[in-house]
């Protein structure tokens, strides 16, 4: 009597559970997990397994179907790039260009738009180029000097011209307190190419200076070479020490903070030979030199020994102790330099530090000092000066 009911209900348990499992089957999930999910995909570049790859570009890394969450780069070398990862956070690009001959090694994590995480690991090797170029910076970094002091790098191969812009804006100058000032290209004396920067005025005593330049990966050239690293170094501007040669009295007077300290008397260049005149830097500084006259063009004149040396021009225009001379702040005879008695040579080695300033007045010298003669920065105005810039419009 109940049989009809109870066969129809259970013709009904099939059809409801198909439709529980077709539920299932379309609804979020169906049945997968993360791991089913794709990864985003990331390319690097230069590519994984590159044994020679070409210089000049950045490391670039991009992640399709999702984001880049964190982007190492090492080198062989123990160094760390740095890099900036886009707004999207779809892709990363380093801060420089890669350097010679060095292996990379580039650690990515990332996140897919489904949001599955994942990490991968590309290495690549760049290019060993015929030629790198190297750099000697002048002051040395850590070093105290005076306020006349351009920031000078000498490059050991050629710097090609349409590569000084390029160049130029890789280097960078900081300073505290805040000094104007250009960067400015240069032949130095000893024919190589040079690139100085100096202040708009002289340095206010105390500035501390950073000086850095990001060069690693730039091509210098097919005469130069490319650059293999990166350059930071600093100095400080010590006391205000200048001096001024007045040449028709025979004196040279030594100024502290801009107040004279002392007036030595000496010999000046001769009307055949005048000391240069202008500003001139102290370039650099001898205990004891032998004076010899073939160096300055006048053959195998005289070799004599002198003392307390202070280097101004790269030709042979230096203060000195001159005992020889019997004419000291009568008369002026020398070859060019400055002489004076030893105790007063010393007395002026020990006031004028490196990168302090002498200046000459009243020379009938009318030639101008070349810029690369020395660090001689200051004998162009500063309107001269920034026409000297690989950047100047």
């Amino acid at each position: 009597m109940h049989a009809g009911p109870r066969r129809h209900f259970a013709r009904l348990i099939p059809a409801l559970a198909a439709g529980a499992a077709l539920l299932t089957a379309c609804g979020p999930g169906s049945g997968t997990t993360k791991a089913d999910e794709p990864a985003a995909k990331v390319t690097v570049t230069p590519a994984a397994g590159t044994k020679a790859a070409k210089l000049g570009s950045r490391i670039s890394v991009r992640a399709d179907g999702g984001k880049l969450t964190a982007v190492e780069v090492k080198t062989d070398k123990g160094g760390t790039v740095g890099g900036r990862l886009a707004g999207d956070g779809a892709s990363w690009t380093s801060d420089g260009k890669v350097t010679p001959k060095t292996t990379y090694t580039v650690r990515t994590k990332t996140k897919s738009t489904e949001g599955k995480e994942a990490a991968a690991t590309s290495e690549f090797t760049t290019e060993q180029p015929e030629k790198i170029n190297k750099l000697t910076n002048t002051p040395g970094g850590g070093q105290t000097v005076g306020t006349g002091m351009p920031v000078s790098i000498l490059f050991d191969n050629p710097v090609a011209k349409d590569k000084r812009a390029e160049i130029e804006k890789a280097l960078t100058v900081t300073t505290q307190p805040k000094v104007e000032g250009a960067w400015g290209w240069v032949k130095d004396y000893s024919g190589k190419d040079r690139i100085d920067w100096r202040p708009k005025d002289y340095w206010p005593a105390g500035t501390k200076v950073s000086v850095k330049g990001a060069l690693s990966g730039i091509d210098s050239g097919s005469d130069g070479g490319w650059f293999a690293r990166d350059y930071d170094f600093g100095f400080r501007i010590g006391a205000d020490h200048k001096a001024v040669i007045d040449v028709p009295s025979h004196t040279l007077t030594m100024y502290e903070n801009g107040k004279s300290v002392g007036t030595i008397r000496g010999s000046a260049g001769s009307p055949e030979a005048p000391t240069r005149g202008g500003v001139h830097t102290v370039r650099s500084k001898n205990a004891a030199e032998t004076m010899d006259s073939a160096t300055i063009g006048y053959g195998n004149q005289w070799k004599l020994d002198s003392k307390w040396v202070t280097h101004m021009t790269a030709s042979g225009t230096f203060l000195h102790s001159a005992p020889w001379n019997k004419s000291l702040g009568v008369e002026n005879n020398s070859h060019g330099c400055f002489g004076m008695t030893t105790s007063d040579a010393k007395t002026v080695y020990d006031f004028l530090p490196i990168g302090s300033t002498v200046e000459v007045k009243g020379s009938s010298s009318t030639a101008k000092t070349d810029v690369g003669n020395g660090l001689e920065v200051w004998q162009e105005s500063w309107q001269q000066w920034q026409q000297r810039s690989a950047l100047h419009s």
